[in-house]
């Protein structure tokens, strides 16, 4: 599903990642682990087309058979859009829009329309227990509410795979947990890809498999 093959990244003479190679199947949960400075967020940015690899060494990147790395920037956003979903660490709610708002926004970018969009936004909130907050905005939301309206606004395109970087990071202990939870749930019913950067350890031994990454490099 995901094939990336010699990545490598530099900012300036620094050598970030070094010519990473890994491959991960339709509906895996993969977990990234290492230390701060491994290249784990660099790996996730470049898997997810945020970041593009250095140029002259020969990578590769496919996500379901598509060759990311020969596309044009247009080209690009649009199958981001429609193929790829993203979580954060800090949401990245706009905070002048409702929850609600927030889920159709991607949805919105792909020329949905807005009865749509709000249909499955809607559908989606209610999925993650949030349908009583759907007009609530992000400051009036839990820390665990906010990520779960995140998730479903990565959601709302019915991506093929989630990149999600540090996820629970910023939550208490019971809505990490209750978080971790959810995306294998969400594998259950859609059956999707998620590549999952955590120093959380108990999300880590939950995936179906753990990556480690030490300056720059898959270890194992």
């Amino acid at each position: 599903m995901i094939e990336a093959r010699n990545i490598h990244k530099f900012y300036g003479n620094l050598e970030v990642l070094k010519g990473v190679n890994l491959s991960i199947k339709k509906g895996e949960i993969v977990a990234i682990v290492g230390p701060s400075g491994a290249g784990k967020t660099t790996l996730l940015q470049l898997l997810g087309t945020l970041d593009k690899p250095a140029a002259n060494t020969n990578a590769k990147l496919h996500i379901n058979n598509t060759n990311l790395l020969e596309l044009k920037d247009k080209s690009l956003s649009r199958y981001r859009n429609q193929h790829i979903g993203f979580i954060f660490q800090f949401h990245q709610l706009l905070p002048e829009f409702t929850a609600l708002e927030n889920v159709c926004i991607p949805a919105f970018i792909g020329n949905v329309s807005k009865k749509e969009a709000e249909t499955k936004a809607k559908r989606l909130l209610d999925f993650l227990e949030l349908s009583n907050r759907i007009n609530h905005k992000p400051n009036e939301l839990s820390g665990g509410e906010q990520q779960r309206v995140a998730v479903a606004r990565a959601l709302i395109n019915n991506p093929d795979v989630i990149f999600a970087d540090e996820p629970s990071g910023n939550l208490d202990s019971a809505s990490a947990k209750k978080l971790h939870e959810l995306f294998f749930t969400l594998r259950s019913k859609f059956n999707q890809t998620f590549v999952i950067v955590t120093h959380n350890q108990e999300l880590a031994n939950m995936a179906d498999r753990k990556l480690e990454m030490k300056d720059g490099s898959i270890i194992n």
